[in-house]
């Protein structure tokens, strides 16, 4: 049988994790490792400093205290598997929340799927965009688009083959619509994110001045052809993109190398 590692950054208990177990469930085994509490854009983070706990919740399902979602990838392929033998699949989320442009090096989410492409596994990271985030898990959202689309996807590839090559995975976003509503699938390029300075000062009750960093909207510049995850998304439909680790930046090499030259270094 199939097996499935699953993990998320919400946190163990979360609604987008549920979701995605049961959407799985039928597809094969699943074992389920995740933060036990919330660990959002904490990034590709490895706890080095102090000892981590496992704890066992229920049957294949673990939360690791004060850990990471790389720690809880790490950990697992390391210590639940038997010798020699890694899952089929590792997919990261349902995150509650957008994954897109550059905001997918802050991604906890997408640091599970970057942990376990790197320990040879395929990966996919997941994410439900939100119109309002509050609003919409107060209502009871369902994951219906989120739960077919990674249902047919995981499918596909423990049926046939993960269709990247080493240390890249896909990236997942889902827009804040119905099935109904969605127009299918576009693969995509990460767009380019625009920042404000969304910092809040405050003082605590002794006079001490602390900082609150605050959610940024989901703004961006827009591409040439209309081809990153964004305006996928904006246009309803699901956002995939593929998503490598090697940060190289390999069109500025000979730049480099005139630019040393020149100077003599």
């Amino acid at each position: 049988m199939k097996q499935i590692l699953l993990t998320n950054d919400d946190g163990f208990d979360a609604i987008g994790l549920k979701a995605l177990i049961e959407a799985l469930s039928p597809l094969a085994k699943i074992t389920v490792v995740a933060p036990a509490r919330n660990k959002s854009a904490c990034g590709h983070s490895l706890t080095l400093d102090r000892p981590l706990r496992m704890v066992n919740v229920d049957d294949d399902y673990y939360k690791i205290d004060d850990g990471t979602p790389t720690d809880c990838i790490f950990i697992s392929l390391n210590n639940l598997f038997k010798e020699g033998y890694k899952p089929d699949l590792v997919i990261s989320g349902i995150n509650i929340g957008a994954n897109m442009g550059e905001d997918i090096t802050y991604s906890g989410t997408a640091a599970g799927a970057m942990e376990a492409v790197l320990q040879g596994v395929p990966a996919i990271a997941i994410s439900q965009v939100c119109r309002n985030k509050c609003l919409d898990i107060k209502n009871g959202w369902d994951f219906a688009l989120a739960k077919k689309t990674i249902t047919n996807i995981a499918k596909q590839i423990l049926e046939e083959t993960f269709p990247l090559p080493q240390r890249r995975f896909l990236n997942i976003n889902i827009p804040p619509i119905s099935i109904e509503e969605c127009k299918g699938i576009k693969i995509t390029k990460a767009g380019f994110r625009e920042y404000g300075n969304d910092t809040h000062r405050h003082l605590n009750p002794r006079g001490e001045e602390f900082y609150w960093i605050g959610l940024h909207p989901l703004i961006w510049q827009e591409s040439v052809d209309k081809d990153c995850d964004f305006e996928a998304i904006k246009a309803n439909y699901i956002s995939i993109t593929p998503i490598m680790l090697d940060l190289t930046s390999y069109e500025d090499i000979e730049t480099l190398n005139t630019w040393i030259e020149k100077d003599n270094y």
